[in-house]
């Protein structure tokens, strides 16, 4: 049996997954190298069972490269006889012509590097990933997947901005992003609650990445994110929306060089930078301090700012969907922003919200409210099943 390997890079981490295939992908193991750059930390787990917790050597595993290193030792060592007919990628920028999963080739990852500078945090590891999969599969089918694509058929006024043609026309422009995620989960909401799923939804995609998606007839038609992934949301450790003015004002007047504006705006701003503690809504909550209480309270405020311009969007709201490690298990959080949106039907349910059930609202409310793990892996997996017809022979792990 041919199998799938999703790799997932992020900003401090690197997911993967691994799919049987055989029809429908069949997730058999996933799991995370997190923490790199600090204190880096491989876990996998097969269903409930977990393989491997365990802490890496930080001098060994520093970066994204010995990070898919320590992966790819593990894979060795528990499913050697394993084959992978292809690797899924995920890809965070696809500029604005890829609108659908391809096959990655050297002159599509030549063409896709170019867009490293509106993805600084992922587009170098998303690549990098790549070539070190073709070089530890050299007979595997390569697929990227874009967290644009799903936004690509959004319309014009959320597709521009107000500047000149020209630049709109040099690909300056709204993408968004996270869009693999919004796209399984509107694909769950349709297995769960196909009515809603069909009317005007709003989903947050919460985490140490943030955003919002205003879905209607299951097309994207307003995303909070933008040109980059800096947009909107207030981030872990990105700004999210901001006056230009700002950048202006730090280059002229305090003398800082893009690539220092580049490291306060993805790296030291959002909620570490309000609260000068961390990125971790779950160390933020426990410490209490005025700066953390602060930064979670502009947090939620910038969440329920964003979904009134999505109801104003979608002329209404039908469902309301929560995802991402801080949406699907913050249960104050949620709480917090669900409050006093009673006048569009938003009624949450106590003990639904506490226990995370997948409906959180109450009987009574008009607007129905979800929390659905999202699960990028195994999109990533179903967008590279359906290439693997151009698939080669198989490589071994």
């Amino acid at each position: 049996m041919h199998h799938i390997l999703t790799l997932n890079s992020g900003s401090s981490s690197i997911k993967f997954a691994l799919f049987a295939v055989n029809g429908t992908p069949v997730e058999k193991v996933r799991g995370q190298v997190e923490g790199l750059g600090s204190m880096p930390r491989l876990k996998a787990e097969t269903g409930r069972s977990v393989l491997v917790d365990e802490v890496l050597d930080e001098t060994r595993v520093k970066d994204h490269a010995s990070g898919l290193a320590a992966v790819l030792g593990f894979l060795h060592a528990h499913f050697a006889a394993d084959q992978i007919a292809a690797v899924g990628h995920r890809i965070v920028h696809g500029g604005p012509d890829y609108t659908e999963p391809v096959i990655l080739d050297d002159a599509r990852l030549a063409e896709l590097a170019e867009f490293r500078p509106l993805a600084p945090l992922h587009q170098p590891h998303n690549i990098s990933g790549v070539e070190a999969a073709k070089k530890a599969f050299p007979n595997a089918v390569q697929v990227g997947c874009f967290d644009t694509a799903f936004h690509r058929a959004h319309p014009w006024v959320n597709d521009t901005y107000a500047l000149p043609r020209d630049l709109y026309d040099q690909g300056v422009r709204r993408y968004g992003f996270h869009g693999l995620s919004y796209e399984y989960v509107e694909n769950r909401l349709h297995e769960v609650a196909p009515h809603h799923a069909d009317g005007r939804v709003i989903v947050t995609h919460l985490g140490n990445g943030s955003s919002m998606c205003a879905i209607q007839g299951g097309q994207s038609v307003g995303s909070s994110m933008g040109f980059t992934a800096l947009d909107g949301l207030p981030m872990g450790t990105r700004c999210g929306q901001l006056d230009p003015g700002v950048v202006l004002y730090m280059m002229s007047e305090l003398g800082m060089s893009a690539e220092e504006i580049e490291d306060v705006l993805y790296r030291r701003s959002g909620l570490k930078g309000l609260s000068g503690i961390s990125h971790d809504m779950r160390l933020l909550e426990a410490a209490g301090t005025p700066e953390a209480l602060q930064a979670i309270d502009y947090f939620v405020y910038r969440i329920r700012r964003e979904i009134g311009a999505m109801i104003a969007i979608l002329s209404g709201l039908d469902a309301l969907v929560f995802c991402g490690g801080i949406g699907e298990h913050a249960v104050r959080i949620r709480e917090r922003i669900c409050q006093g949106f009673d006048w569009i039907g938003i009624e949450l349910d106590e003990t639904r919200n506490r226990h995370g059930s997948t409906v959180i609202s109450s009987d009574r409310s008009r607007v129905r409210v979800f929390v659905i793990p999202t699960n990028e892996e195994a999109m990533i997996a179903s967008h590279t099943a359906r290439l693997l017809a151009e698939a080669s022979s198989p490589a071994i792990i």
